[in-house]
């Protein structure tokens, strides 16, 4: 290896930023490589924590100090707040939304890492949700190198747990465990890390993939994956869940919206021709209650019936005789939302296979979904 290597050490951290300075004690025990720089990934509800304990408190630097190891940089500036898609910070990746973003940005910034020659990375999966180490593991084994490994550190019962220690002193420290209900002493604490054995998939894989990772999401570079190894691709419609399904990937959508693409997808495979928007489109009330009666099995939304003049049991009682014809902009607006979400989870060439697609013919515009129609 060369001498010019740098040694990183990447971790994911929540509510117990112990993880870390267990990590570095247990490789200085052991006789590893420690590293010469630190990074953390974590949420921002829990960056306090972190920055109390390790900096505030002063624990990281005792450590150091406690074993005299080497200087290893690692301030603020190397935690990194897992962000949305606008570049905010997640405050603590609990919600369906947060938990893509916290995949895409853990599997953006092992990308930044392993895309340099120079670093050798040591990725620990210690800390965090468990989702935060699954996606830390899974990045590590698509993006890997062999300069590169991956570890858990563990803590021996009597100190698990315990919000006051942060290592095995070596004199004695002693911190209360709440859980056993009396004192522990730290230097009496046994620290082990587990190196953890991984496939590293990075030279299996089209180097043309591995390149677009950087600005793609975590949703389309498994997609990618799991199309390349499938030549008969199948969308799944999961009607209990309004998600669609390609590749692998699941793609969440509103009952609205749901609603929509089951409406353009009978037209598709009914009649070749998708939904036409003719010159007397907005003069009938047909597609209403076409579009009504698949939205009355998904959703409740009160919104979407008044929007056409009724109530929810107006409709499902018959009576339409107040009913507004659908405008063009609503069909127009409701597939671009629906192409968007479908764009965000998947790559471009799946995409394209089951968003809802248009043309204009004989002054008409044609809407359908490609994979079912005939229509060009």
């Amino acid at each position: 290896m060369s001498q010019t290597t740098k040694h990183i050490l990447l971790i994911v951290t929540g509510a117990s930023p112990q993880v870390l300075t267990e990590t570095i004690f247990a490789l200085n025990q052991q006789g590893k490589q420690l590293p010469e720089e630190v990074f953390v990934i974590t949420t921002q509800n829990t960056k306090d924590m972190l920055v109390n304990g390790l900096f505030t408190q002063g624990h990281w630097q005792k450590l150091i100090d406690d074993y005299q190891l080497p200087a290893i940089t690692f301030n603020e500036n190397n935690i990194w707040l897992i962000e949305d898609d606008k570049g905010n910070p997640i405050l603590d990746a609990k919600t369906e939304q947060e938990q893509t973003f916290m995949a895409d940005f853990i599997t953006r910034k092992v990308f930044e890492l392993t895309n340099d020659n120079t670093l050798s990375i040591h990725a620990s999966i210690a800390g965090g949700r468990k989702t935060m180490a699954f996606y830390l593991g899974y990045a590590m084994s698509l993006l890997g190198r062999e300069q590169d490994s991956l570890s858990h550190v563990f803590v021996n019962d009597k100190f698990e747990f315990v919000p006051d220690f942060y290592y095995p002193t070596p004199n004695s420290r002693i911190v209360y465990n709440r859980n056993l209900g009396r004192d522990v002493d730290c230097k009496n604490a046994v620290v082990t890390l587990a190196e953890i054995p991984f496939v590293r998939m990075r030279k299996s894989i089209d180097q043309t993939l591995v390149n677009t990772i950087q600005n793609a999401s975590f949703s389309q570079t498994v997609a990618s994956l799991n199309s390349a190894h499938n030549d008969e691709l199948e969308l799944t419609i999961n009607k209990k869940a309004k998600e669609l399904k390609l590749a692998g990937v699941e793609i969440k959508l509103s009952a609205k919206e749901f609603a929509f693409y089951l409406w353009i997808l009978e037209h598709s495979k009914a009649n070749k021709q998708g939904l036409v928007i003719d010159r007397t489109f907005e003069e009938t009330t047909e597609h209403v209650i076409a579009f009504l009666t698949h939205f009355s099995q998904y959703g409740s939304d009160s919104r979407v019936y008044t929007k056409y003049g009724l109530e929810p049991e107006e409709f499902r009682d018959g009576e339409h005789k107040n009913l507004i014809p659908m405008e063009r902009d609503f069909v127009q607006q409701t597939r671009s939302q629906i192409n968007k979400k479908i764009g965000n989870r998947l790559t471009v060439e799946l995409a394209e296979k089951i968003s809802i697609d248009s043309v204009k013919q004989d002054n008409n515009t044609h809407y359908f979904v490609a994979a079912f129609t005939d229509l060009l």
